[in-house]
């Protein structure tokens, strides 16, 4: 394991690069705009933990108004727990027996719940439960319009049945998240996407409640989509991630009108080692930073940046931007937050900006890796 980048107290400057490092203050008015975007909606938030996989930001978001995480894998589920968080919901499919009995095994103060698609996913989890002697929230996930998980819509009444057939497993609501709403640009694309889920998850509310079960909530959305799942009157509960980060490819959304504005507040610090006539290469390459949704952008200075391989990025000016010198600072903002988390090991929590901040705090990423 690498050793911390930094120490509480050490100046911006003493931070080892390549890091991931938090502008706390960024990062807290991110969380307070979601929160008080929740508060005067009537929605409950229930943050997605796959972006920062870290208990601490966990906690700081519980502490300011969330009722507690999502999480997409039981390993991710056991991390956080571990970490002190105490309501946590699986918001994918888990089928594999020995995956379901670790969830089971979580002690019994914390909430749990799971998200299913098929038979076969309630019978393993009624199974696992019922060796457990627990109960278990648990939401019939719908497709809303990506494609991936969850059943159709008209399915969706048969499986709540199959789940309240079952001591211990207690039918949630619904899981109806559209994924591949979040990162169209425009309004109107994502406006039409979110449609279309809304107009599902009413259509599997109504399958449900014609067979005499309850339906106490629909939850789903995400950063690029939330505040028109919350103007629905369907959603009860939002699940955006990213907001708290919000990375290069997100910002490149256009903002849906009436919602909250967020800020940059995870960035990759690097140096620069080399300097040519033309270009600067700095230390952090795509080891350090997912490209999936592309390359970074670089903070602050008019640069574009150019993949080096898996070490090195360079840096090429734009207009009269002067190169860096070696040993300089260069804030990178990640393309894709999530998976760039993944790849480190501590976020460094940095008080008073990226110019002349202090280190407050070095959170370990407790669900690095967790792929259970």
């Amino acid at each position: 394991m690498r050793p911390a980048p930094a120490r509480v107290g050490d100046p911006v400057d003493a931070i080892d690069s390549p890091a991931l490092v938090v502008e706390i203050d960024a990062f807290e008015r991110n969380l307070a705009a979601m929160d008080a975007f929740a508060r005067s909606h009537g929605v409950r938030l229930r943050p997605h933990a796959k972006t920062h996989k870290c208990s601490a930001i966990a906690l700081h978001q519980v502490a300011r108004g969330a009722v507690g995480v999502c999480v997409q894998k039981v390993g991710e589920a056991l991390a956080l727990a571990a970490g002190g968080v105490r309501d946590v919901f699986v918001s994918n499919e888990v089928i594999a027996p020995t995956k379901l009995a670790r969830l089971a095994a979580l002690p019994s103060d914390v909430q749990l719940a799971i998200a299913v698609d098929s038979v076969v996913g309630i019978e393993r989890l009624a199974a696992a439960i019922q060796a457990s002697g627990r109960q278990i929230d648990v939401y019939v996930e719908i497709d809303a319009g990506q494609g991936r998980c969850g059943v159709l819509a008209a399915e969706a009444g048969a499986l709540a049945r199959q789940v309240v057939a079952h001591d211990g497993l207690r039918f949630a609501g619904l899981q109806a998240y559209h994924g591949g709403a979040q990162h169209l640009r425009s309004v109107a694309e994502r406006e039409t996407a979110i449609r279309h889920a809304v107009a599902m998850a009413t259509a599997a509310r109504a399958a449900v409640t014609s067979l005499g079960i309850d339906c106490p909530l629909v939850t789903g959305a995400g950063s690029g989509s939330f505040l028109l799942e919350a103007a629905s009157g369907v959603y009860g509960e939002i699940q955006p991630g990213s907001y708290a980060f919000m990375d290069a490819d997100y910002a490149r959304n256009a903002p849906l009108p009436g919602s909250p504005r967020f800020e940059h507040a995870v960035f990759v610090r690097s140096q620069v080692i080399a300097r040519h006539a033309a270009h600067a290469v700095v230390d952090a390459g795509h080891k350090s930073h997912a490209i999936d949704s592309g390359l970074p952008t670089v903070w602050g200075r008019n640069f574009e940046f150019r993949n080096g391989g898996d070490e090195h990025g360079l840096l090429h000016p734009r207009g009269d931007e002067p190169l860096p010198a070696i040993g300089d600072t260069v804030w990178l903002v990640p393309g894709h937050c999530d998976p760039t988390v993944n790849l480190h090991e501590h976020l460094v929590a940095v008080r008073g900006g990226l110019d002349r901040g202090v280190v407050e705090a070095v959170w370990p990423i407790d669900a690095r890796g967790r792929l259970d």
